[in-house]
């Protein structure tokens, strides 16, 4: 690394540390040639490779910008979208590669925004996805309905659930 002082070619790391959960790496320097000290600080590229091709770099603000119309008119504030933002990132960092589809961000969005919000998850959905029928939607909210009951036990059973299947022909107790 060039000294931003003497430009000497060279210089000499004196300390590690890693910021921002890992993602990015400050190091202080020192040079040899005049001996003054410096911080130099390394990011990992992210790229995202879009539908034509394109390459873009990650954008957490693109991804809250997206979600945000996706929660307009609900109450979500902008500090889940921030932390939704960080969530994604996260994922998608996660996974150790420098290029992602723009399809894994989108994957990487939909299952944070659906505990947000299920109502900003089916319009950000049905976009993604491309719902073209109504069937899309019917079915989508299916899924948010079984998922909705599966993870509350000892709630009632959602109209579309399959009933418990009759085992005897016997008439209830005073019935």
């Amino acid at each position: 690394m060039r000294c931003p002082f003497c430009r000497h070619p060279d210089s000499r790391v004196v300390d590690s540390r890693e910021a921002d959960e890992g993602a990015v790496i400050r190091r202080r320097r020192s040079c040899p040639q005049c001996g003054r000290r410096f911080t130099t600080v390394e990011d990992v590229a992210l790229s995202v490779i879009k539908r034509g091709g394109v390459t873009e770099p990650f954008s957490r603000s693109k991804v809250v910008a997206g979600v945000r119309r996706a929660c307009q008119g609900r109450p979500v504030d902008d500090v889940a979208l921030a932390k939704l933002g960080q969530q994604v990132e996260e994922a998608v960092r996660a996974d150790g590669r420098a290029e992602v589809p723009a399809h894994d961000v989108g994957l990487a969005i939909l299952g944070p925004l659906r505990e947000l919000d299920e109502v900003a998850y089916l319009r950000f959905a049905s976009v993604y996805r491309s719902f073209a029928t109504l069937e899309d939607f019917e079915q989508a909210i299916s899924e948010l309905r079984r998922d909705r009951a599966a993870r509350s036990p000892g709630s009632p059973r959602e109209p579309d659930a399959h009933p418990a299947p009759f085992v005897g022909a016997t008439s209830p107790p005073g019935g």
